[in-house]
C-alpha cells in the first residue's frame, strides 16, 4: 500500500488491465463486414475511455486464486472483452430517452446524441451480441477449454439477463413490484450493479483454474464489492460535478428514483458502503496473501468518498 504522500488511485491499480484490454478490445471489436456507420458507433461507445473495472476484475481474479498469471490466458482476454462489451452496451441503452434519457456519458455525448436513438439501439445490440460471439470463438486446442468456454458463457447470459442486469433496469425503472424500502433497493442493486461485476471476478477465477472454496470466496467478495460500488456511485451522484463524475449528476433524484441517498441518507449510506467494504475484504481470507491486490482495490473504491 503506498504512504499518505504516494497515494495509488483506481486508476493506477487498473491501468496495466485496462491497457491490456484496450488491445484486445481493438483486435476483436469489429467483426470483418461490419457496415462502417454501424462500427463507428460501436467503436465510440466502447473505446471512449473508462476505468475499465470489469475486465480488470477478471485478471486480478484470475491472478489472485492462481498465485499469478491467469492459468487460462486466451480465457482470460476473451471474458474481460466480454465482460466489457456488456456493461457498454448497458450504459448505450441505460441512456436512452426511453430509459435514464441522459446526454453526457464518459465526458462525452451518449451514443443517441451523436449517432440518433435507432443507430444507439443497434449498436447496443451488436456490442451484445458480439460479447457471446468473441466468448464462443476462443480456441479449444487445450484439453477443457470448451467446457471452460461454455461456463463462461453461462455466467456471462445470467448476470446480464432477465435474473440478472436486464431485471436490475426493470426495477430500476418502477416496472415490476421489490420489496419496500432497504430491501427494494438492495434487489436493485444486486441485480442492476453487483450482478456483472460478480460474473467478472467468477469468470477471471474460473480461468485461473479456482473451484470451491476459492471461487466461493472470489463470488462472495466480488458481490460486497458491486453493492458498495453502487452505493459510492449514488453517493457521488448526490455529492458531485459533471466534471468529476463524467455524467450529469443528479439524474436520478430528479426522476424519483430509489436511490441509497434517498432511502438512507448520506450519513447512513456511508456507513453501509463501510460496512460493504469490510465483508468484501473478509471474504477474501480463504484466498491469503495472493488477494493482497483485491483487498487494495476494495479500499480504493472506497477511499473516493474520504
Amino acid at each position: 500500500m503506498a504512504d499518505k504522500d504516494n497515494v495509488v488511485s483506481v486508476g493506477d491499480l487498473l491501468a496495466p488491465y485496462a491497457e491490456r484490454v484496450e488491445v484486445d478490445l481493438r483486435r476483436w471489436l469489429v467483426e470483418p463486414g461490419t457496415p462502417e456507420t454501424l462500427s463507428e458507433a460501436m467503436s465510440y461507445c466502447v473505446l471512449g475511455g473508462g476505468k475499465r473495472l470489469r475486465p480488470a476484475l477478471v485478471w486480478m481474479s484470475a491472478e489472485s486464486v492462481a498465485g499469478g498469471p491467469a492459468c487460462a490466458e486466451q480465457a482470460a482476454a476473451r471474458a474481460a472483452v466480454a465482460v466489457e462489451l456488456v456493461h457498454c452496451y448497458s450504459l448505450v441503452h441505460d441512456d436512452l430517452p426511453s430509459m435514464d434519457d441522459d446526454v453526457l456519458r464518459r465526458g462525452r455525448p451518449t451514443a443517441h446524441v451523436k449517432f440518433g436513438e435507432a443507430m444507439a439501439v443497434l449498436a447496443g445490440d451488436a456490442l451484445l451480441t458480439r460479447a457471446f460471439g468473441i466468448l464462443g470463438e476462443a480456441p479449444t486446442r487445450l484439453e477443457g477449454a470448451a467446457s471452460l468456454a461454455a461456463q463462461l458463457v453461462a455466467e456471462l447470459a445470467r448476470a446480464a439477463g432477465a435474473v440478472g442486469m436486464v431485471a436490475g433496469q426493470v426495477a430500476d425503472m418502477d416496472l415490476c413490484d421489490v420489496p419496500p424500502g432497504s430491501r427494494g433497493l438492495r434487489y436493485i442493486h444486486v441485480r442492476k450493479t453487483a450482478a456483472l461485476i460478480r460474473a467478472a471476478a467468477r469468470m477471471g477465477a474460473l480461468c485461473g483454474g479456482a473451484s470451491g472454496p476459492r471461487l466461493q470466496a472470489v463470488s462472495d467478495w466480488a458481490e460486497s464489492l458491486g453493492l458498495a460500488f453502487q452505493l459510492v456511485d449514488d453517493l457521488l451522484d448526490a455529492t458531485g460535478s459533471a466534471e468529476q463524475l463524467g455524467k450529469t449528476p443528479g439524474k436520478d433524484a430528479q426522476a424519483g428514483k430509489q436511490t441509497a441517498v434517498a432511502e438512507l441518507g448520506i450519513g447512513r449510506a456511508r456507513e453501509a458502503t463501510e460496512r460493504l467494504s469490510r465483508q468484501a475484504v473478509e471474504a477474501l481470507s480463504p484466498l491469503g496473501e495472493s488477494a493482497g491486490p483485491l483487498r487494495e482495490l476494495t479500499d480504493l473504491l472506497v477511499r473516493r468518498l474520504r
